[in-house]
């Protein structure tokens, strides 16, 4: 198994790694104060997006794009690297058009959307003139098992009628947000299979009945885009609202989840990689107890420590990367599962070695490691909780077992002979 970057990936890092050296990392700072305002950069962003379209560095995530649309098309496997150099920067993704949940969004419109629907939002979507947000989680019920989704949906002579309460819905207040896509549960629920009883409906966010009410802080902090709480109440649409059939709408979400997973785990190797770098340096210029850091041994550990584990990684999710590439999505969710848990978990343990290192500053906004540290155990509830897809990998690993009961006999040591 080589999982050697191809000569466009190889080059696409170059002009990235340029990129974000003579374009982002300049802007860093300004986009920082300006969202500790409780401002977003828009105008900072759109002329970014504007470089990176014409940089060619645009759309990249996406294996589907067709001829006639904006972007280049690349492989999972041959985006993960780039999603990684993003990470290192974690409002970056947005300049390339590469954010989440954009990225989910676009792959369901890509799969689902009507031609209408296409014209409607992914075109714009595509063109980055828009954003978008997705609306799943609920306060009331365990939204780890979407089969517990309450939001209703109600089929009516005009269209639909939508009714619930949704939170953690990134993206509802971006100042360019247009579109939220609704995750409902039909109101003939009780008489259709568990797996068929939810769909996908696309509502204008400014439709009548849709409510922003606040933005959620994760870990004490506000993002500026939004973890949003939304109210929909007595929402009205038309037929043409509907994404994909009804009742497809579980199935349709695990298709959006997949490949959106690797783009996260992969931003949090970058953001990894980062943390290793800025806790190396700190250990190579400050002296404790009259040596550097870097010569205290438990130091050395925890950056020996930290290269093996990001290394090991990388390496498991361009593994699934490359299946997904191999056999599609839904081949590679127990992989998927496995890189899932193994991101959120790297992040908090790297970044809280690297936190240690600095010390009391590493507490502070002064260096990024505190919000690294918040946005990595975040993760273990993003896109479903650690305990959910340890599941995952558990039941395929004991239905592997079971399908070989028996095999491992000959590794007994039989019992001695009596006399």
């Amino acid at each position: 198994m080589d999982f050697t970057y191809s000569d466009t990936t190889r080059a696409l890092q170059r002009r990235l790694e340029n990129f974000m050296d003579q374009y982002v990392l300049p802007q860093h700072r300004a986009w920082f104060e300006a969202t500790e305002r409780g401002e977003h950069p828009t105008q900072l962003l759109d002329d970014l997006k504007a470089l990176a379209r014409d940089e060619g560095l645009w759309n990249l995530f996406l294996p589907a794009l067709r001829a006639d649309e904006p972007g280049t098309r690349l492989t999972n496997l041959e985006y993960a690297p780039l999603a990684e150099i993003m990470g290192r920067v974690p409002w970056s993704s947005e300049v390339f058009n590469c954010n989440a949940p954009d990225t989910g969004n676009m792959e369901l419109l890509h799969l689902f959307a009507t031609p209408a629907q296409r014209e409607r939002w992914l075109r714009p979507l595509l063109e980055g003139s828009i954003r978008s947000a997705f609306a799943m989680t609920e306060p009331d019920v365990a939204s780890s098992d979407a089969t517990n989704l309450q939001a209703t949906i109600e089929r009516t002579a005009e269209g639909y009628r939508l009714n619930g309460r949704k939170w953690f819905t990134t993206g509802a207040i971006h100042p360019h947000c247009r579109l939220v896509i609704f995750l409902g549960r039909m109101a003939d629920a009780e008489q259709r299979p568990p797996h068929a009883r939810h769909t996908m409906i696309a509502v204008p966010l400014d439709t009548p009945g849709v409510r922003v009410l606040r933005n959620l802080p994760v870990m004490n902090h506000l993002a500026v885009e939004g973890h949003c709480e939304v109210l929909f109440r007595d929402v009205r649409v038309g037929a043409d609202a509907l994404l994909g059939e009804e009742g497809s709408g579980f199935a349709m979400a695990q298709a959006r989840l997949g490949p959106g997973r690797i783009h996260h785990c992969m931003r949090t190797v970058g953001q990894c990689e980062l943390a290793l770098d800025l806790m190396g340096e700190r250990a190579l210029e400050r002296v404790a107890f009259g040596k550097r850091l870097a010569d205290h041994a438990n130091v050395r550990d925890w950056i020996a420590e930290s290269r093996i584990e990001i290394d090991q990684a990388r390496l498991l999710v361009l593994r699934a990367a490359e299946r997904i590439d191999r056999e599609g999505a839904r081949a590679a969710r127990v992989d998927v599962s496995a890189i899932k848990v193994l991101a959120g978990r790297l992040q908090t343990r790297v970044l809280d070695r690297a936190m240690q290192v600095f010390g009391a500053m590493g507490l502070t906004n002064d260096t990024p490691l505190a919000g690294l540290w918040s946005w990595g155990r975040a993760l273990r509830f993003i896109d479903g909780p650690d305990e959910v897809h340890l599941g995952v990998v558990a039941k395929a690993e004991l239905a592997r077992i079971a399908a070989r009961a028996g095999a491992n006999a000959p590794y007994y040591t039989p019992p001695l002979a009596s006399d």
